[in-house]
């Protein structure tokens, strides 16, 4: 199940870049984004993968979470079947430069469509912890969005794809 979120507890996205860039780690820097893409090399922040009207899921993994090997399959289904018409998935990988190649192995594996950043692992863990104020758990970790870009649920841990799409059909009916 899903945590549900306040919507006045979720931090600005302003200051979750400011933290990042000041504190986190020293990968990160004014003139950098936060992540690189897998697919393209090109260097992005999550917000660039946002489409108006659609949900985003966000599925947090690493090459070697059994649990992820388990689930991607499922998300990329779920992809193929929104990314057209309310929603998308979006990987990001906490593999970080050591794990690179493993992490594009696992994408070449598992056939991945759905675009995949990857970045340091404590610029991940930030970046959940800031986005979510919770604590960073573990892989795999999903964040989903709203079409206007609010965080609306978070979760540590497996989650089954019925549970997301039925979480997005019945929020979809409260945003109209």
């Amino acid at each position: 199940m899903f945590s549900y979120l306040n919507r006045a507890r979720v931090v600005p996205r302003t200051t979750i870049a400011a933290f990042l860039l000041c504190c986190v780690a020293p990968a990160v820097s004014a003139e950098s984004p936060l992540f690189q893409n897998l697919k393209s090399d090109a260097f992005d922040t999550i917000d660039d993968y946002r489409q108006p009207g659609k949900w985003m899921i966000v599925m947090i993994w690493a090459h070697d979470c059994q649990v992820c090997e388990r689930e991607v399959g499922d998300y990329q289904r779920l992809h193929r079947r929104h990314v057209g018409d309310d929603a998308l998935v979006l990987g990001i990988t906490l593999d970080g430069e050591q794990g690179k190649q493993q992490a594009l192995d696992f994408m070449r594996r598992h056939e991945l469509e759905f675009d995949n950043l990857i970045g340091e692992p404590e610029v991940v863990a930030g970046y959940y912890q800031l986005t979510t104020g919770s604590r960073w758990v573990g892989t795999p970790s999903f964040l989903i969005f709203a079409p206007d870009g609010e965080l609306m649920a978070k979760q540590a841990g497996a989650v089954e794809v019925e549970i997301v799409e039925n979480f997005i059909a019945a929020n979809t009916q409260v945003e109209q």
